[in-house]
């Protein structure tokens, strides 16, 4: 990451991991923010398909949020970033700790999650994020869908 860009976007690369933490506390809001408000931005969460276009990632994302409650984030782990001068994506592994659905306890999660920035009127937004909870080798048969 070696181009006049980087500090900016590791500005908004934190602030992405702080809307994280908020997002394990029932708060979408900060992560919401980050967002482009083009109709092109996509979401895709752990708990449903993908969905596109800035109204109906959030309505989303404040789904999704309030499935965890009383959480923190704990860590990431940067696997690979990418920088050009108007895109940029991070492949992370986010550890979380929350208390999920029903359940009462906080349960560690993890999560392996894509995000994608574009640069829109000189300010990193973000375009698109994928979070699931494949963060470990399974076997084939785990692709096939109960039919």
């Amino acid at each position: 990451m070696s181009n006049e860009s980087t500090p900016d976007l590791e500005t908004v690369i934190e602030q992405n991991h702080r809307a994280v933490d908020e997002f394990t506390r029932g708060n979408n809001k900060p992560l919401e923010a980050l967002y482009s408000r083009r109709d092109d931005v996509t979401l895709g969460n752990p708990f449903g398909p993908f969905v596109r276009g800035f109204d109906a990632v959030a309505k989303t994302m404040e789904r999704a949020a309030t499935v965890y409650r009383d959480g923190h984030a704990t860590g990431f782990d940067t696997i690979a970033t990418c920088v050009t001068p108007d895109m940029a994506f991070t492949v992370e592994t986010e550890r979380l700790e929350a208390k999920i659905g029903g359940r009462g306890e906080i349960t560690p999660v993890s999560l392996r999650c894509t995000s994608i920035f574009r640069r829109e009127d000189g300010v990193w937004k973000l375009v698109h994020r994928h979070a699931d909870p494949i963060t470990a080798p399974r076997e084939a048969e785990s692709v096939i869908q109960p039919q």
